[in-house]
């Protein structure tokens, strides 16, 4: 899960009006919920004896299992497709997220020329464009459609990566959400495919995939995943059977040549859950892998000089979490030894000697932002010729810094408040890209020229069916359970203020080091006008305030992020904003193992609950086709202190029978590669067998989807729709 998992999660706001006669018609309907057979199971863990009836709904293949599915699946219809509010709800979400507007990302500056991924509805999926500048959109030319190689609009970009002259585009793609990647090449100037250096399995969900091109464009470095049977019955990987989840290694193509030609390079002895980065020096020819050891797991780092020899020169709990290439034949290195918000010292590359070289800029009141290297290759540290930019995490929001190479500040460009950086990048010697967004502004590129001082918005900018205008954005602290201050973002509609009369909608996620950081949401909008509270909690467990924001949250200290969610949703009501019966909460992944707890924790703190492709049994989760990426966040049951903890916070060991449970949405895909959607299966089951609620238990299963990532246009629109037209009948928002 971590970071990609986060991301990929499609969360979108959106509103229905709705009356009291429809929830008093989803209440009547609770008497058609599907019977679901038991079949006991006892396991032992440590000499406690554990026993679940739904086991048997583990096997996804299973016709019998299908068909309870399918069940499932038609009650669900039953009830969401009978709220009046549907037809205008489908309606206000479509003409917004159908809009044609355009949006961009992943930039890249490659031979001369500016690559992008542009999202224009009515398309359903993005695709990735080549322009003369990133001030010029007009001259936009389409280079690789997914939207044309598959009409079923299933087929997705992962990720891609340009050749140095610009001549050349890798593009990883996969289908139906699965993220299980195939790597085409593509010529840029004419579009066509080459495909005589196709590689398959280049992708997965989990450890993702990474690429760097030599600096002659002649070929590249890349990972790929194969099968490898294990050689312990033990080992978790037992019941991994399919090879794109386990086993990256890092291999060398040749233009022309076939992949089975292609040269193993490194990989041997790592970690089956390593999850490899890879930066190449275009001016030496030095490629630099950056290994993590599972979600949320500890780095090692490797670096390759142009004649071939391999060099690791961290390891895994030294506290190296990141390495850039620098312009002096040296490296930028991220340490949190002594500093646990982060240090930078500058190491030759003619040493690598991390320990005994010089610290650049000491370690501050403010975090240095390393989550999304590992996951996306994403710097947040960008060398320039006379000063280095650097990216600090303020708790939840972050910000562009600059400093001389004596570690001394300098004017940092302009920025948003409350806001967001990413894709940070050089133009020239003298001016750097970055993106930028807020919770009330949309995504955009800023060029910042050092010779000027001026910060510019460039034309690789979002443009939204809606705004924000009139929102107000405020940051607030809520005590946990131990006395820990949570940071909250309260986006507060035009003239709302705190009464008990307001709908109030609770985001979290609190996980893997992962930073919950501003987004612009265009169905946001839909809230602000119906005067519904969105919030978004920055528990720990996340990178907020560093690694040991992250460590109090994560294994034995998993509790705390449950007690961090419960104080920040408590908080809401405690100080006049709203009521528990006016609070929803809203989560997807390790947001929906947050929603799990949150709801059998204090089943009486709020109204409804709407949890995305969430994990909820979690003695059974590692075993589960990626699961061995979980055991560095969460613990393993095989250690009986974190088998412990697990059993202690697992949503689905902590259903209680003949409990009044808030109405639940589970939405799940069949092609999820993260969490297996079994554990949506088994939550609800356990559920809907306890509550003596009239509220509904709800499992919402997509056929053609997975984790959110490459989800199609109509499936977000369908997934909206469905979300709050169930939030909303039970917070009374008309």
């Amino acid at each position: 899960m971590g970071l990609r998992a986060c991301l990929s999660v499609f969360v979108v706001l959106g509103l229905v009006s709705v009356s009291a006669a429809m929830r008093v018609h989803a209440q009547e309907k609770s008497g058609d919920i599907p019977v679901t057979a038991t079949k006991t199971v006892t396991d032992d863990y440590h000499g406690t004896t554990v026993s679940e009836d739904f086991r048997w709904l583990e096997d996804g293949q299973s016709s019998v299992v299908q068909k309870w599915s399918d069940r499932q699946n038609g009650y669900a219809r039953s009830i969401l497709d009978s709220l009046p509010g549907v037809p205008k709800l489908r309606q206000q979400v479509s003409q917004i997220l159908s809009a044609r507007t355009v949006g961009y990302g992943n930039v890249a500056l490659r031979g001369g020329k500016c690559f992008a991924i542009k999202r224009e509805p009515p398309r359903q999926q993005p695709f990735i464009v080549v322009m003369n500048s990133v001030n010029d959109v007009s001259d936009a030319r389409i280079v690789v459609d997914p939207n044309k190689l598959d009409s079923s609009g299933t087929t997705s970009i992962d990720w891609y990566k340009v050749s140095p002259d610009g001549k050349w585009l890798a593009v990883s793609l996969s289908s139906g959400g699965s993220e299980v990647g195939n790597l085409m090449l593509y010529d840029v100037e004419t579009g066509k495919a080459i495909a005589s250096d196709r590689i398959d399995y280049v992708n997965s969900g989990t450890a993702g995939g990474s690429l760097a091109w030599f600096p002659d464009s002649s070929g590249f470095f890349y990972t790929r995943h194969f099968k490898v049977a294990p050689e312990n019955p033990d080992d978790l990987n037992v019941y991994q059977h399919v090879y794109q989840h386990v086993y990256q290694h890092v291999y060398r193509h040749e233009l022309g040549e076939a992949s089975a030609s292609d040269v193993y390079e490194l990989g041997k002895g790592f970690p089956q859950i390593a999850e490899i980065q890879l930066v190449l020096n275009e001016q030496t020819g030095d490629l630099l892998a950056t290994v993590q050891k599972g979600d949320g797991g500890e780095f090692a780092h490797y670096l390759r000089r142009s004649n071939g020899h391999w060099r690791k020169f961290s390891r895994f709990g030294d506290g190296i979490k990141q390495a850039v290439f620098g312009n002096q034949n040296d490296l930028f290195v991220v340490t949190l030894n002594d500093a646990p918000k982060g240090k930078i010292v500058r190491v030759p590359i003619s040493t690598l000697d991390v320990q005994n070289s010089p610290t650049l800029i000491a370690e501050g009141k403010d975090t240095i932002v390393t989550s999304g290297v590992a996951f996306w290759g994403e710097t947040t540290i960008l060398p320039m010729q006379d000063r280095l930019y650097v990216v600090y995490q303020l708790g939840g929001p972050s910000e562009l810094r600059c400093f001389d190479y004596k570690g001394r500040p300098l004017p940092a460009p302009g920025q948003l408040k409350v806001a967001a950086i990413h894709g940070l990048q050089a133009i020239g010697k003298e001016s750097v890209l970055f993106g930028n967004t807020s919770y009330t502004e949309p995504d955009a590129y800023y060029r910042y020229d050092v010779g000027t001082g001026k910060t510019m918005k460039t034309q690789i900018a979002n443009v939204s069916a809606t705004t924000m205008d009139g929102a107000r954005v405020i940051r607030k602290f809520a005590t946990s359970a131990d006395g820990t201050k949570i940071p909250l973002n309260i986006i507060l509609p035009p003239g709302v203020t705190p009464d008990e009369s307001n709908a109030c909608l609770v985001y979290g996620y609190g996980g893997y080091g992962v930073n919950l950081e501003p987004r612009f949401k265009p169905l946001n909008r839909i809230l602000m006008d119906y005067k519904v509270i969105y919030v978004v909690a920055n528990l720990r467990g996340g990178g907020e305030y560093g690694e040991q924001w992250h460590l109090e949250g994560n294994l034995t200290n998993k509790q705390n992020v449950f007690d961090d969610f419960a104080a920040c949703v408590k908080y809401m009501s405690a100080n006049g904003y709203t009521t528990s019966e006016r609070t929803g909460i809203l989560g997807g992944s390790n947001g929906g193992l947050l929603m799990g707890a949150a709801l059998t924790q204090h089943p009486d703190m709020v109204k409804a609950v709407v949890s995305l492709v969430g994990i909820y049994d979690m003695l059974r989760v590692e075993l589960s086709p990626n699961g061995a990426f979980n055991v560095t966040e969460f613990g393993t049951v095989k250690n009986k202190d974190q088998f412990k903890a697990l059993f202690g916070y697992s949503p689905y060991h902590n259903v209680q029978n003949g409990v009044d449970y808030p109405a639940v949405l589970f939405m799940t895909g069949e092609n999820d590669p993260r969490v297996d959607p079994m554990q949506s299966r088994k939550m609800t089951a356990r559920l809907q067998q306890a509550t003596t609620a009239d509220a509904p238990i709800l499992l919402r299963t997509s056929a053609n989807a997975g984790h959110g990532s490459g989800n199609s246009l109509s499936e977000q629109i369908e997934q909206s729709v469905d979300l709050y037209a169930f939030l909303f009948s039970y917070l009374q928002v008309d």
